[in-house]
């Protein structure tokens, strides 16, 4: 069945997750084509191994989602499946649903391609090194020699996304969350703002950008 999908796996492709994330289920790839952006969301192609009315679809469907403690996940998959075959893990050949978008200038779809596809990430990336790139931290530049321009085409490409859609009249409903810190014990011993970085900001445009295309 593989044969039949689209061989994204020469694309470079990278995840953008927090630190500690072990299940990683979207990744992104962006590109110039002469003034327009082609921007490409790959999201982890769970239903290949999870099918209708399986007895794992079932017990997915009783949990609902997974459930996110402060210090542990309790999965609505099976570890195995969500931090194994299901998440889109560096350097391992994965089955993905992408949805390709070209974007003018102007932060307008124009056209799109969905398919089911198989990928390779090229790189995995967190929240914190990301930002450091695109605020030009020299030692994170260094680290990540050759990736740079992409990155910083992702906060360009972003910028254009997020003003678009404020123009367009968008409601900001962001809160404030905190992380809360644990001993060895298990209990709180401090509590911080969770900050929000371009590098967050820059997933939710895109991801925000393909929902409305699938939509």
């Amino acid at each position: 069945e593989t044969l039949e999908r689209v061989d994204l796996t020469n694309e470079c492709i990278f995840t953008i997750d927090g630190d500690d994330t072990k299940d990683i289920d979207d990744a992104i790839s962006i590109k110039k084509d002469g003034e327009n952006y082609i921007l490409g969301v790959h999201i982890a192609d769970v239903s290949h191994y999870v099918t209708e009315y399986s007895a794992l679809d079932d017990e997915a469907f009783n949990r609902a989602t997974s459930v996110y403690l402060v210090d542990r996940v309790i999965p609505m998959l099976p570890r195995r499946l969500s931090n194994g075959i299901c998440s889109l893990n560096q350097g391992e050949d994965r089955l993905a649903l992408s949805c390709i978008m070209t974007i003018n200038p102007d932060g307008k779809i124009d056209s799109y391609e969905i398919a089911e596809t198989v990928i390779n990430v090229d790189r995995r990336m967190t929240y914190t090194v990301v930002n450091a790139v695109i605020e030009h931290d020299p030692e994170a530049e260094k680290k990540n020699e050759g990736y740079v321009d992409f990155f910083n085409l992702m906060y360009e490409l972003s910028h254009i996304l997020r003003k678009r859609r404020n123009h367009r009249g968008a409601v900001n409903f962001e809160t404030r969350e905190c992380n809360i810190e644990l001993n060895a014990k298990g209990k709180p011993v401090s509590i911080t703002p969770y900050i929000r970085n371009r590098a967050t900001k820059i997933i939710e445009d895109f991801m925000l950008a393909a929902n409305e295309t699938v939509a």
